[in-house]
């Protein structure tokens, strides 16, 4: 009897071993064609063989993380590792108002749930808050500053305890953002809503007592409460009400609104509704933003182990960044670089930067409540710095050559370049550690359409200099990477700016010494043919070798470009870049320069090539950058 497989998952593989089989064996005959009666039932045999395999091979595949495809198996899995999934976030946004009133009440309070309603990008969104806030009312005004509020909808769900041991305390509602729960639990000697459970995600320093909740992602992205046993965790009874309430929300739709109109509910101290006596006008203090989704699939499969690992110990750079995804949702990525990486070392020091996915920079208060929540997770004799993101730009300068023959539309062919290009940025460019690989973007552009026969393509790195306006300040700048050396000079440009008790435009620009040390200078520019003047000789130094600019005392009264920024650029001695340390890379196709040249040898118009225009593969002279 021949050797049979039993790992094949394809029909006809399976068909064809039971009809191996049966030729072995001499009991049955006539079954060896088509038409015969017996083929039907190989056939049956072997698509049931099929389904059975199919749900065998799955059933396994389901049971190990790295392999799972259902979210609520890879979600089990995560739990067996005390990983919880986090949920999705509110759009967070600040506003303030006054609110008058004729109450005679001394102070007013603005009830939890709805407080206004938010438009963004044309569509109204409605914002809550989870827990009341109170102020004092001062001749009839109460005033409500720097509120925050949350994109969604507040909700609230009853459980009555009856001791069973099938109970399961489980929130009707998707979409839900965990960190708006809140949960009250009420026995017979409490009155209101009972006492706040806190939530807790370990067992660590919790007893008998601790008035603690766990949350888990359950079926359907909805969320089950659980309390404690009595050994870990206060243990409920019989009869105990269970108030939760929370919100739900549209995720990241939420980010972006503006303009708020006030639909809440305030009450007295006695917790009657006040009418207020004219209408309240709201301020927007910060416009909605750090809203996210529930976290994806390959997400958890990726964070899962690395929170686990860590034991809820930031020690590596890699227990940090999974940390931080943890407690801030919004992070695209982050860099972590520690202290003796540092020129000059700073031992006992972490730097964090963090790249979030609606913008640049986080704010102060989100910096703040990272910091706080790190400690939680901190060693000690380590101090955590988060600093803002610093961004290193990568421009390109192409000359994209084209048949002229096979192409009707040329504006069209240099809009689907930047666009292929805008794809290579994201894929394989634009992050922390990112590697801008220019064999890799020539091929790129080459292949983006049979019309282009070649390119030439010049690189050029940037940095922004947020200056301090009308104040004496001295800057640095680190670029990561080795500059070009053109012994002429011009190898750093910048945009224009001016100088505190100065007429005119000013830049910065170099002149190269013997070694890796050049001489930063300030010029002025004369008129349009790249005429200038030396206006500082010495304002800083450029080191070539290490990539860097160090600015001395300067007084910046106004800047060409808008938010107090000075471009300043420099070519890179490579042209393969990458993104040092805290360095964020950034492959800026908006900046760049796509040239469109006919191919006049290709397309035939010039067999001799006479005519053929040609394009430096060198940088140019000019005095600023442009």
């Amino acid at each position: 009897m021949p050797f049979t497989k039993f790992t094949n998952l394809d029909f006809d593989q399976i068909r064809s071993q039971i009809k191996d089989y049966l030729r072995a064996n001499s009991t049955f005959t006539d079954f060896d064609f088509e038409g015969s009666n017996f083929s039907v039932l190989i056939d049956t045999l072997a698509y049931n063989t099929y389904i059975t395999a199919y749900n065998s091979n799955m059933i396994v595949n389901e049971s190990f993380l790295d392999s799972a495809t259902l979210r609520e198996n890879v979600v089990s899995l995560a739990r067996n590792i005390g990983y919880v999934p986090r949920s999705r976030s509110a759009a967070k946004a600040e506003i303030s108002f006054s609110v008058q009133t004729n109450s005679s009440s001394t102070t007013m309070t603005l009830d939890a749930g709805l407080v206004c309603v938010g438009q963004a990008e044309d569509t109204n969104y409605v914002f809550s808050i989870p827990e009341d806030v109170t102020t004092t009312i001062n001749s009839g005004v109460a005033t409500f500053d720097n509120v925050d509020i949350l994109q969604g909808t507040y909700l609230s769900k009853q459980f009555i305890v009856d001791g069973s041991l099938d109970q399961r305390f489980i929130l009707d509602n998707s979409f839900i953002d965990t960190s708006t729960i809140r949960v009250n639990v009420k026995t017979a000697n409490d009155t209101g809503l009972g006492r706040p459970f806190t939530p807790s995600d370990n067992i660590l320093n919790i007893d008998k007592n601790s008035e603690i909740y766990l949350l888990q992602e359950v079926q359907d992205e909805k969320y089950e409460i659980l309390f404690g046993d009595g050994y870990f965790g206060k243990k409920l009874s019989n009869g105990d009400v269970i108030t939760v309430s929370y919100i739900i929300t549209d995720g990241r739709d939420g980010n972006g609104a503006t303009s708020f109109a006030f639909s809440g509910r305030v009450s007295d101290n006695l917790g009657n509704p006040i009418v207020p006596s004219a209408a309240i006008t709201v301020t927007t203090d910060r416009k909605s933003q750090n809203g996210g989704d529930i976290e994806p699939i390959d997400s958890i499969k990726y964070f899962a182990p690395r929170i686990y690992s860590s034991q809820y110990r930031a020690v590596t750079a890699r227990d940090y960044e999974a940390i931080i995804q943890s407690i801030y949702p919004n992070t695209e990525s982050v860099s972590v670089v520690g202290g003796e990486e540092l020129d000059p070392p700073q031992f006992g020091q972490v730097v964090i930067s963090i790249k979030p996915k609606n913008g640049d920079f986080i704010s102060d208060f989100d910096k703040e409540q990272i910091a706080i929540k790190l400690k939680n997770y901190a060693i000690s004799g380590v101090n955590q710095q988060i600093v803002d993101l610093k961004v290193l730009f990568v421009e390109i300068d192409s000359a994209v050559y084209y048949n002229s023959s096979q192409v009707v539309d040329v504006a069209g062919l240099q809009t689907k370049v930047s666009n292929t290009l805008n794809t290579f940025a994201t894929a394989n460019v634009s992050k922390f550690g990112g590697r801008f690989k220019y064999s890799k973007l020539v091929q790129v552009i080459d292949n983006t359409d049979n019309a282009i026969t070649s390119n030439i393509t010049r690189v050029r790195i940037r940095r922004n200099l947020k200056v301090l306006v009308n104040q004496s300040a001295q800057y640095e700048l680190c670029y990561g990477n080795k500059f070009h050396k053109n012994p002429e000079g011009f190898n750093i440009k910048s945009t224009g700016f001016s100088l505190t008790g100065k007429t005119g435009k000013f830049f910065f620009t170099d002149t190269p010494g013997e070694g890796d040390i050049g001489v930063l200078s300030v010029v002025k520019e004369i008129n349009d043919d790249g005429q200038y003047e030396v206006a500082v000789k010495s304002a800083g130094t450029v080191d070539y070798a290490k990539g860097e600019i160090l600015i001395n005392t300067i007084d910046i009264s106004a800047t060409d470009k808008e938010n107090n920024i000075v471009e300043i650029q420099a070519f890179p001695d490579s042209n393969d870049i990458i993104g040092l340390k805290d360095l964020y890379l950034s492959f800026s196709v908006a900046d760049s320069k796509i040239n469109m040249v006919r191919d006049t040898i290709t397309s035939g118009e010039q067999i001799s090539g006479v005519g053929y225009k040609s394009t430096s593969s060198y940088l140019n002279g000019a005095l600023k950058r442009v």
